[in-house]
């Protein structure tokens, strides 16, 4: 142990002015040092420690407070010397300052602690706009396998706009859109894929950074071995041939799904219903960059169709539904016969909610098949509509359209209609019993009982009409190529005619009986706005007219329209229209049964039937024949439309329409294009007039003009 006195400093004292400095100590001549006499004894420091204790876990004792002066044994002295730090530090800090009383105090309790900050500190953290980095964009490698487009759409750090509030947000985009970078090229092939982002301070631009991400493709894997672990199938290569994948082939996700989807498409179309794919299987070989591909397929059994029940609440029985199916108990199993089912329950517009599902039922059909049972679950909806339409026609004025149904009042399918009709030139009531699907899918039976008044320049008409009605139509979710009507009409009309051979107008009345029959092939994309296709339409209605005589008589038209689209939002629509009566003369036959020209439904610019012979007053009395032609050019923008049209045709008093005196007119129309169909403003002027024409005539109505 170093005795402590051996690191003791002596400093001799200082000297007075005019004083002689002491002589120093020298070192005896012989070279031997004379003993320094210690100025703490070694015997006095050893008892000045305090006793130490062999028991471990004995209290410390306590120490000297700060405020007690130390105590120097007797007879010693203790001599700060100048320089050293405690010396320092005692006369830098003085004397201990007395102990203030709060701080002896304990702490509130933090629950207590106001965190609000002054006023003044918040009316500033107010005003200060947060701290915002903008950054830019850079991506490589991505363009060499056309995948850029793609990342871009889901990156994150283009999601952000260009903005974050700090560099760990911009850090943190950045690794997430690294990640997506890999899970791309590795859809499209590139197992071996890697990308690495780099953030960078763009020069002289504070508040700016650059981000980088550098995508490294690797190698293309291509498919090797192609494999499918399944029972067997009728025919053998059914999963095979329906799997189109080859070998060579990259191993892209949207392929290999792509492929898969169309098993489980194909399958159930060919008698398998209930085909389960397994987890497919790849395995990559690093050093080829081949992998070979297999996937397990759960055929189940091949079926057959068999029988249906219902469940739920019904709007009609089983016995209603085996109408509406395509198919025949015992043929083989087809998805798209089931689907189809479906969609013609829907259309029937009686459920809220209506299902197919196929069940196995473990019993043997033809052909080594199983039959498959359907349960049809219904959950019925409001059978009662209210509808209504307004409209406006120059020559026809205002309408205003509404109508009642309950649409299974007598099951099934069987509706009541009750309609009406209020305007300005016509007034009108109907009752309609309806039969949709009666006794053949799509065939439909109407009984109606109608009276109107119709209030024309060419006419004036109390008609009353009793008809009945078979046909066979499209609908708005099943539309159809070949669709007709036939029926019987009883008419009974007092009509406003002009008598040439009197030079005046009188009435009269008409019994007319008709069979009209109607036939349409229609290849055209849509009811309500076709923009491709064609239509062919033949109208046939024998008749005969009653007033004084019994005179017969037959009534055709003919119609043709094509739709050919430009563009996708550009189509030319073009027109022709013919018609003739045979057998009778013109006034023979009652006002309503004649054809006119002009109107919305015709040649526009013209007021509604005032195309064709007039009397000599000027008002229109119709014709036996007529011709139509109408060219459109619809060009179509989001929900908004602007057709420009020309039109022409006329009606004559002949049998069969001429080719001279065409009359023309020309337009303008606006579409506004809703999910019921496209709502259509028309303005037209004639281009040749006659005298009394009007100058601008208006059409407003729901669909196209044709």
């Amino acid at each position: 142990m170093v005795p402590l006195a051996a690191f003791a400093q002596v400093t001799p004292d200082p000297v007075e002015p005019g004083q002689a400095a002491p002589a120093m100590q020298t070192a005896p001549e012989d070279g031997t040092t004379e003993a320094a006499a210690p100025i703490i004894p070694d015997a006095t420091f050893e008892d000045a420690l305090p006793p130490l204790s062999d028991d471990l876990n004995a209290p410390l004792e306590a120490m000297p407070t700060l405020d007690q002066p130390q105590t120097t044994p007797p007879g010693e002295m203790v001599q700060q010397v100048p320089g050293t730090p405690e010396a320092a530090a005692s006369d830098a800090l003085g004397a201990a300052p007395a102990q203030d009383p709060e701080l002896a105090q304990p702490l509130p309790p933090l629950s207590t602690f106001d965190a609000t900050p002054p006023a003044e500190v918040a009316d500033e953290g107010a005003n200060q706009k947060a701290v915002e980095i903008r950054y830019g964009v850079v991506v490589k490698g991505l363009d060499e396998i056309d995948a850029e487009d793609q990342f871009r759409s889901l990156s994150a750090l283009e999601e952000g706009d260009g903005k974050a509030a700090n560099a760990a947000m911009i850090a943190a985009r950045a690794r997430e859109d690294e990640a997506l970078a890999v899970r791309i090229m590795k859809a499209r092939g590139y197992y071996d894929a890697s990308a690495i982002s780099t953030i960078d301070q763009v020069p002289n631009q504070p508040g700016r950074v650059s981000v980088t991400l550098s995508a490294t493709p690797g190698h293309l894997y291509k498919l090797g071995e192609i494999a499918v672990k399944a029972a067997p199938t009728v025919p053998p290569d059914l999963i095979r041939t329906n799997l189109p994948l080859k070998a060579g082939d990259p191993i892209e996700a949207d392929r290999i799904q792509g492929a898969e989807a169309n098993v489980s498409l194909t399958l159930p179309q060919m008698g398998y219903p209930f085909v389960k794919l397994g987890t497919r299987d790849i395995l990559l070989d690093g050093e080829t960059y081949v992998g070979d591909y297999t996937l397990p397929v759960d055929t189940g059994p091949r079926s057959s169709f068999g029988t249906i029940s219902t469940r739920g609440d019904l709007a009609f029985d089983a016995e209603h539904v085996d109408v509406l199916k395509r198919f025949e108990a015992g043929d083989l199993y087809d998805s798209r016969k089931v689907d189809d089912l479906r969609d013609a329950l829907v259309a029937t517009g009686l459920f809220s909610t209506v299902s197919v599902i196929p069940r196995r039922s473990h019993e043997p059909g033809p052909d080594d098949t199983e039959r498959v049972d359907f349960v049809v679950r219904q959950n019925a909806g409001p059978p009662r509509t209210l509808a209504g339409a307004i409209g406006y026609n120059t020559g026809e004025g205002a309408q205003v359209r509404g109508s009642w149904t309950h649409r299974n009042l007598f099951p099934p399918e069987g509706a009541l209609i009750v309609d009406g009709i209020l305007g300005t030139q016509q007034q009108g009531a109907g009752v309609t019993f309806r039969r949709s699907n009666a006794g053949r899918r799509d065939k439909t039976f109407s009984l109606i009982a109608r009276a109107d008044h119709s209030n024309y320049d060419a006419f004036d008409a109390f008609t009353g009409t009793l008809s009945a009605r078979w046909s066979y139509d499209s609908t708005p979710i099943w539309q159809k190529k070949f669709t007709y009507s036939y029926g019987v009409d009883l008419i009974g009309t007092n009509e406003s005619v002009y008598d040439f051979a009197a030079g005046e107008r009188k009435r009269g009345t008409y019994g007319i009986l008709a069979l009209p029959g109607q036939v349409q092939f229609d290849t055209s994309d849509d009811l309500m706005n076709p923009t491709t296709g064609y239509r062919l339409k033949l109208v046939l209605s024998p008749e005969t007219s009653v007033r004084g005589a019994v005179r017969p008589y037959a009534r055709t038209l003919v119609e043709a329209s094509a739709y050919y689209p430009v563009s996708d939002s550009l189509t030319i629509a073009g027109r022709v229209r013919a018609g003739s009566i045979f057998g009778i003369d013109r006034d023979d036959l009652a006002p309503s049964r004649r054809y006119y020209g002009g109107g919305g439904g015709s040649v526009r610019g013209y007021g509604y039937q005032r195309l064709g012979p007039f009397d000599p007053n000027g008002d229109p009395v119709g014709g036996r024949s007529i011709n139509e032609f109408a060219l459109e050019a619809r060009y179509r923008f989001g929900n908004f439309g602007i057709v420009p049209f020309v039109d022409a045709g006329n009606a004559y008093e002949s049998t069969f329409p001429k080719g001279s005196d065409l009359r023309f007119g020309a337009g303008i129309g606006a579409r506004y294009y809703t999910n019921f169909g496209p709502l259509r403003i028309d303005v037209a002027t004639p281009l040749n007039p006659r005298p009394g024409d009007g100058r601008i005539a208006l059409y407003i109505s729901i669909g196209q003009a044709f």
